[in-house]
């Protein structure tokens, strides 16, 4: 029989492929210009496997008298808070990125999670790399998909004298999720670019035409392929460089980080590197006992800021941190109450922080209210959905049209003002998100209240969430005339305890506790 190529026959440039559910023929490609020569902007990704308690991490101030009454016995003392503004502020263990932030450097981004949340492990980090709702299942990645709309025919004919650089590299013995496409995953796993060693061909005759034969050629396709990806890995190493002094080696964060850095310094054209570290799942010894410094959670903070201080020292010193932007994302934050082994338990919505030269180096979103009633099993409310943080990426980064990131990620999307113009701005104060005046009287409430709040003219969606994160009830979602407008919330079927109502619109969104009382 001819010998036949799998990849080839499987390629999605033969077939309509449906990616979010929008064909893939209806988006027009031009808007997706990332991969153009003169375009070498970088995105590096660190994931927080386990579910980052974000109250211990970016603290509300205003708030500390409340946290103080669900969480003594693991909240840090309010004299040790290092202040990013009047309201706000960072855990003593990463006086790094305050430094990163005071630098014009550093932009931070509230209580960001998604509808309906999920507290496994597995399907939460599931939905945050695929970026699919929380009631779907996708099998590609967020970024997957969009390296699907500029190379469709991938794997098959990669790499090339156009795309001789693996797309993206996750630093790590595995690839990662959020690149995997339709034909396969655009990451190339690598470990230790100074240690790379060619594989060996486990055939080299005619292959039959059945399902054995095609798994084998894709085998052999896929290692010519890590073999071609190799060379230029190891010649970027060879060429690149460290400057920094101020990684740590016995951090693995920061040797990944170390690795990044070293690889965009050497020409590598890679345009993702995906590096994580674990350990957040801190349901136990979150901190000592009378020792804030100590435990599980400040160890790993300072692991954390230490790391991406030193990677933003190197970038600078080798004179290519404005060409990269970096994202920390968990699978989820943590309750509001501690439990009662010095920890916390799965919650819902945390703090993600995106760094580099062109940020907009500000706290977006406001500090989550905290009740002294907080209920068991409570989350932090979600204020912004973690694709619009992608999408404002792809947006403002990446170059990605708005309506293509729509058909990409969600209808839903919201644009956010993460990045500036690429140009280093001093640290500004907390960006106000409450615009809409939203409040609701009476608050408690028993058998009904009424919901007010203040719009343009557009459309605005208004939500009912319990304290788990899922929306129970759409108030309203169509659009409004500019003005003042109210809406009465039924809530005698509701089960007494606290709620919380969303507003959102194209241009902001807001959160208000409620409380139902017997």
């Amino acid at each position: 029989m001819k010998r036949r190529t799998f990849i080839k026959r499987s390629s999605v440039a033969t077939v309509p492929v449906m990616l979010g559910k929008v064909n893939v023929s209806a988006i027009n490609n031009p808007f997706f210009n990332l991969f153009d020569k003169g375009d070498d902007r970088v995105l590096v990704l660190i994931q927080m496997g386990g579910g980052n308690d974000g109250l211990n991490m970016i603290l509300p101030k205003d708030q500390y008298e409340n946290l103080n009454s669900v969480r003594s016995n693991i909240l840090l003392p309010e004299n040790k808070i290092l202040d990013l503004t009047d309201k706000t502020g960072i855990h003593p263990a990463m006086e790094g990125l305050k430094n990163v932030y005071e630098e014009g450097k550093l932009n931070i981004i509230q209580s960001v999670g998604y509808p309906d949340a999920n507290r496994s492990h597995f399907r939460s980090t599931d939905i945050w790399q695929t970026a699919s709702d929380s009631a779907d299942v996708l099998s590609t990645g967020w970024l997957g998909r969009y390296f699907n709309l500029l190379h469709p025919d991938y794997p098959n004919g990669y790499p090339n004298e156009d795309y001789p650089d693996p797309f993206a590299i996750t630093i790590g013995s595995s690839v990662n999720e959020t690149c995997e496409g339709t034909g396969g995953n655009f990451s190339t796993a690598l470990v230790d670019p100074s240690n790379l060693s060619a594989l060996a061909t486990p055939i080299n005759r005619t292959l039959p035409d059945s399902c054995f034969g095609d798994k084998m050629e894709f085998l052999v396709n896929s290692i010519i392929q890590t073999n071609s990806y190799n060379e230029v890995i190891e010649k970027a190493n060879e060429k690149g460089t460290n400057l920094s002094s101020k990684y740590n080696d016995n951090s693995n964060l920061a040797n990944k980080l170390k690795v990044v850095a070293k690889l965009i310094a050497g020409g590598l054209k890679t345009k993702v590197y995906v590096v994580d570290i674990g350990g957040w799942d801190t349901h136990g010894d979150q901190v000592s006992e009378g020792d804030y410094r100590n435990g599980r959670h400040p160890l790993l903070l300072t692991e954390l800021s230490d790391a991406i201080t030193a990677f933003q020292d190197d970038l600078k010193q080798l004179g290519i941190e404005d060409k990269v932007l970096g994202m920390t994302y968990s699978e989820f934050g943590r309750q509001i109450k501690s439990n009662d082994s010095q920890g916390t338990d799965h919650g819902t919505a945390a703090p993600l922080m995106v760094f580099g030269t062109c940020v907009n180096s500000a706290i977006i979103g406001d500090n989550p209210e905290i009740s002294p009633d907080t209920q068991q099993g409570e989350g932090v409310p979600m204020q912004f959905d973690f694709r619009s943080v992608y999408g404002s990426i792809l947006v403002d980064w990446l170059g990605v049209a708005e309506q293509s990131v729509r058909d990409l990620l969600f209808t839903d999307f919201q644009h956010l003002p993460i990045l500036n113009n690429c140009a280093t701005t001093t640290a500004l104060e907390l960006l106000d998100t409450q615009q809409f005046g939203l409040k609701a009287f009476p608050n408690p409430f028993v058998n009904q209240t009424k919901i007010e709040f203040t719009v343009k003219s557009g459309w605005a969606r208004i939500s009912l969430f319990d304290v788990l994160g899922h929306e129970i009830k759409v108030l309203s979602n169509r659009r409004f005339k500019e003005g003042t407008h109210s809406l009465i919330l039924e809530g005698h079927k509701l089960p007494a305890g606290n709620y919380y109502c969303h507003i959102k619109t194209d241009y902001g969104q807001e959160v208000k506790q409620l409380i139902k009382g017997i």
